[in-house]
């Protein structure tokens, strides 16, 4: 969910600061960590489940982390069939689709370049907002940093070269859920924001509505796995209960701390990370392109969350 809540500050003693502030920036690396390491979770998955499969139990675990979670905080779910209306789209463009995606993506394509691809999400952002939030003017930084992103985009996909050797399909799966983030985003910006529901509430009922709407879809695509693979399945478990839920009640408690701003930054941490877990414990191969590329891209939507002074 986009819309933040600002923990309220407490004074504190002058030693305890350094290390509450390392203690943000500790979970600010796990975060980093799981997030860049669900795309290789993803492939594992994949390899013994189909992809509706994979998302499903990663959606079924995320589920269930936040339900212990608002259990132990005795937090009820949101009221009103309005607002459970606009929740299931969230639920659809933040989580039923963008998973689904990534999921069939990592089919054809490797994990690195599916967490390259979801580092495009901000420029999606970023043009979106042009068109749908009259409020978010554009600076000449701004498109400057869009045009950037969009030019690290076609460096990675190696476009001088007739994108040879990449599979179209999986692309642009890859990055159509990557496009489905922000849409989402916008959706509740528009929708959600100051509902006076708790953020653990209404991702809760995000993720259940999610669920859902897999339960619903799977049996239609899929038929049920013969044979369980265990180290498939437990990779879904651990993309779920770590890669949703967990990293979800991380990044709130991060927003709460430090800002949304700063808790953001771990969007250009995730592409250096899905690259070297890719590499390194999948094998992946790995061309030029695809980390200069990725420096451009992430370069470019650092530039597009540059505000005005004093905005």
């Amino acid at each position: 969910m986009s819309s933040t809540v600002t923990a309220p500050r407490t004074q504190s003693p002058a030693p305890a600061r350094p290390r509450a502030r390392l203690g943000w920036r500790l979970r600010f690396g796990v975060l980093s960590l799981i997030w860049g390491f669900s795309f290789l979770l993803i492939k594992v998955g994949t390899g013994g489940y189909a992809p509706f499969q994979v998302t499903l139990g990663r959606l079924v675990f995320g589920t269930a982390v936040l339900a212990a979670a608002m259990a132990v905080k005795r937090e009820k779910l949101p009221r009103g069939a309005r607002l459970w209306g606009h929740v299931a789209v969230a639920a659809f463009f933040l989580n039923a689709l963008p998973f689904s995606l990534f999921a069939y993506s990592e089919l054809t394509i490797p994990s690195t370049l599916a967490g390259i691809c979801n580092a495009t999400s901000p420029l999606w952002g970023m043009a979106l907002s042009l068109v749908a939030l009259s409020e978010d003017r554009p600076t000449r930084v701004r498109v400057a940093g869009l045009g950037l992103g969009f030019l690290g985009v076609l460096t990675v996909l190696g476009a001088w070269q007739g994108f040879h050797g990449l599979d179209a399909t999986g692309t642009a799966m890859a990055l159509l859920a990557s496009l489905s983030y922000p849409v989402g985003w916008i959706y509740v910006r528009r929708t959600l924001a100051g509902t006076g529901n708790s953020h653990l509430s209404m991702t809760g009922a995000q993720l259940l509505l999610a669920t859902l709407q897999l339960a619903l879809v799977a049996p239609l695509f899929t038929s049920i796995p013969t044979h369980l693979s265990f180290v498939p399945l437990l990779a879904i478990a651990a993309l779920g209960a770590l890669g949703t839920g967990l990293a979800v009640l991380i990044q709130y408690g991060l927003v709460a701390e430090v800002g949304p701003t700063t808790a953001q930054m771990v969007t250009y941490f995730i592409p250096v990370i899905a690259t070297a877990a890719g590499v390194a414990i999948l094998g992946e191969s790995l061309r030029w392109t695809t980390p200069v590329g990725a420096v451009i891209v992430l370069a470019g939507a650092a530039l597009t969350q540059v505000r005005r002074r004093g905005a």
